[in-house]
């Protein structure tokens, strides 16, 4: 499928985490004008604890590089990840723009500020050891997940259970905290007179309006395998790699004043996103392999 733009972030590469494979599903299947990568790409963090480098992820490296040379738009907006590469802002590498932050105008002329994010969260921000213990209990919560995931498959359950999910939704401090995530950008962007953010960071996808804002979260690559693609007409759409491709003749149409409308994707399961609002989700979507 051809798209206009295709926004992804946490992609983690270096660790265990990572689902390269899973990110490489995604990129056969869509196209683009422009791939903004929305930060946490290389995780520098955890490579200093130990590299993990499979040779799907350096796959993902060539894909990407592949695609600035043919012609493609690709930015790369730092995280605090691989926050070493701010230093760079404005600078190209093989075709690759480095931004601290962008102002993305949508096909439907919708304003859009793309960031990781990480500025907004005060325990990176200020309390930086903090983060890093966060940051390895979370990969040991998605190292767990995965032999879940396994035994699940010997027991042939259905669906997938993510145990990094489920301690997200459930963990009140945890949903506090992404709530106030969300309010400190939204203020920021209303401040800036914009019509959304597009965020990473917090492992979290959404496309949510909020009073006349757009607030879009890409999520991630570790646990929930999730993108924001943009269509030609602007809209924008929350892939989710976990769920099947719902055939186009048996989607519903979208309504004609649609502008965000959240779908799945064809991949394998890879995720769950149980704290998404479902109201706003609809399946519309439709991949084919390139």
């Amino acid at each position: 499928m051809h798209v206009r733009s295709i926004f992804i972030s946490d992609v983690h590469l270096g660790t265990r985490g990572c689902q390269a494979e899973r990110l490489l599903d995604f990129l056969r299947d869509y196209d683009s004008e422009n791939l903004f990568l929305i930060g946490d790409i290389i995780d520098f963090w955890s490579m200093n604890r130990g590299i993990h480098w499979t040779p799907a992820q350096n796959t993902v490296v060539q894909k990407i590089l592949r695609r600035a040379r043919h012609g493609q738009r690709v930015m790369l907006i730092p995280g605090n990840h691989d926050e070493a590469m701010r230093e760079y802002d404005g600078v190209s590498f093989g075709d690759i723009e480095v931004r601290l932050e962008y102002i993305h105008v949508a096909a439907d002329g919708r304003r859009y500020l793309l960031l990781h994010g990480d500025e907004f969260d005060q325990v990176t921000r200020y309390h930086r050891w903090l983060a890093v213990i966060g940051d390895v209990g979370y990969n040991l919560l998605v190292r767990l997940n995965a032999s879940l995931s396994r035994l699940r498959r010997l027991l042939r359950r259905p669906g997938y259970w993510s145990l990094a999910g489920y301690a997200k939704s459930r963990v009140k401090r945890a949903v506090s905290f992404v709530f106030d995530f969300e309010d400190s950008l939204i203020h920021a962007v209303r401040e800036r007179e914009l019509d959304g953010v597009i965020c990473g960071h917090i492992h979290s996808a959404a496309i949510r309006p909020v009073d006349g804002v757009v607030y879009v979260n890409c999520g991630d690559w570790v646990d929930s395998c999730t993108a924001i693609v943009e269509h030609h007409d602007g809209r924008l759409e929350l892939v989710r790699a976990w769920e099947p491709v719902v055939p186009a003749a048996a989607a519903p149409a979208p309504a004609a004043h649609a502008t965000v409308s959240p779908a799945p994707a064809r991949c394998v399961p890879a995720g769950t996103l149980d704290e998404l609002p479902q109201e706003t989700i609809s399946c519309n979507g439709n991949a084919m392999r390139l």
